[in-house]
C-alpha cells in the first residue's frame, strides 16, 4: 500500500463545528476545548471566525477567544476571514494562518456569499496580499468540490477551474471540501489530482463531511494519492445544514482510530482526544457523534 507514514490533522471543531450552534457557547468553554485539543497532540486547530456576528453570532467572541487560548509552541492557530475588514481584526489577534473560502459551484457561491466565483476571487486578492505582508499563511477552502445542494454533481474540471486561479492569486494551501458529504473515492481522487497539479502535496488537504458515511473511505482514497493532511471535528461537531438531521464533519476520534489501526502516525493521543470530545459534548448537552468515542467511553464506563 502506497500510504503516508504520517498524517496531519487539523481540528475544525472550535470554529466549523461550533459556528452553527444555536445556544451560546461561552468563551471559556471554547478556550478550554482548544487547550484540550492541543494537550491531546493536535498541532493544527481552527479556532474561530472573523465573520460579522450579524451573520454568525456564535463567533462574535472571536477576539476574546483568541486572547484566552493558551498558545503552545509548535501549534498552528488558524481563523476564517471573509474580507479586508475581517482581516484587520484577525491580524490583531495574531493567528498563524487565515482561511478564505469560495466554492466550485457558482450557485452555492451566490447563495452563500452573495457573489460569483470570479467576484469572490477578486475579494481575496487584497486579503491574501495583506496576510502575506503580515507574515501570515493563507489557506483557501474550496467548498462543494464534490457536489452542490443546488447544482448537483460537480466535475473535476470545475474544481480545477477554481484551484488554478487560487494558486495564481498566491494562496499557500488548498482544502478540497466535500461540503454536503456526497463524495465517493473515485470522485475524490479525481478532484485531488486536479488540486495536486497546482499545489504541492504538503499543501493539499481533504475536508470531508460524513453525511453519507463516506468520509473515512474518502480519506483513505486521498492517502492512496499520498495526500496526508485532513480536517476533522472533535466529537463530530457540526451538522450538515443542507441535509436535515445528517452528520456533518467527520469526527476526529474516528479518523485517529482508523489511522492508529493502519499504523500511521498522527502524534495524537486518542484517549485525551476522547476526553476533549466528551467535555464539549457535555457543554452542549449531548453525546459525541463519534462512534469511536462512544465505544471508548462505554468501555471506560464498563
Amino acid at each position: 500500500m502506497n500510504l503516508p507514514t504520517y498524517v496531519k490533522i487539523l481540528d475544525v471543531g472550535p470554529r466549523d463545528g461550533l459556528q452553527n450552534e444555536k445556544a451560546n457557547v461561552a468563551t471559556e468553554h471554547k478556550a478550554r476545548l482548544v487547550a484540550m485539543l492541543q494537550d491531546a497532540g493536535l498541532r493544527e486547530i481552527e479556532v474561530t471566525s472573523f465573520v460579522s456576528p450579524k451573520w454568525v453570532p456564535q463567533m462574535g467572541d472571536n477576539v476574546a477567544v483568541m486572547a484566552a487560548i493558551a498558545r503552545q509552541p509548535g501549534v498552528r492557530y488558524s481563523v476564517l476571514v471573509p474580507n479586508l475588514k475581517g482581516l484587520d481584526s484577525a491580524l490583531a489577534s495574531r493567528p498563524d494562518e487565515i482561511l478564505v473560502f469560495t466554492a466550485a459551484s457558482e450557485a452555492f457561491t451566490q447563495k452563500n456569499i452573495n457573489c460569483s466565483i470570479a467576484e469572490s476571487l477578486e475579494r481575496f486578492a487584497p486579503v491574501i496580499e495583506g496576510a502575506h505582508a503580515a507574515g501570515v499563511k493563507v489557506r483557501a477552502a474550496l467548498s462543494c468540490a464534490l457536489g452542490c445542494p443546488y447544482e448537483g454533481d460537480i466535475t473535476a474540471d470545475q474544481v480545477e477551474a477554481v484551484v488554478r486561479p487560487l494558486r495564481e492569486l498566491g494562496v499557500d494551501a488548498i482544502d478540497i471540501a466535500d461540503t454536503i458529504g456526497v463524495g465517493t473515492p473515485a470522485k475524490v481522487q479525481a478532484a485531488m489530482e486536479r488540486a495536486l497539479k497546482h499545489f504541492p502535496t504538503a499543501e493539499v488537504s481533504g475536508h470531508f463531511h460524513d453525511t453519507y458515511g463516506q468520509a473515512l473511505t474518502n480519506i483513505y482514497a486521498s492517502m492512496e494519492l499520498s495526500v496526508n493532511s485532513f480536517h476533522a471535528s472533535v466529537a463530530g461537531l457540526g451538522g450538515c445544514p443542507y441535509a436535515k438531521g445528517a452528520t456533518g464533519n467527520v469526527a476526529t476520534e474516528d479518523v485517529v482510530f482508523m489511522l492508529d489501526g493502519l499504523g500511521i502516525e498522527t502524534g495524537i493521543d486518542l484517549d485525551r482526544l476522547v476526553d476533549a470530545g466528551a467535555y464539549i459534548s457535555g457543554v452542549l448537552g449531548r453525546e459525541p457523534v463519534s462512534r469511536a468515542a462512544r465505544a471508548l467511553l462505554a468501555r471506560r464506563a464498563g
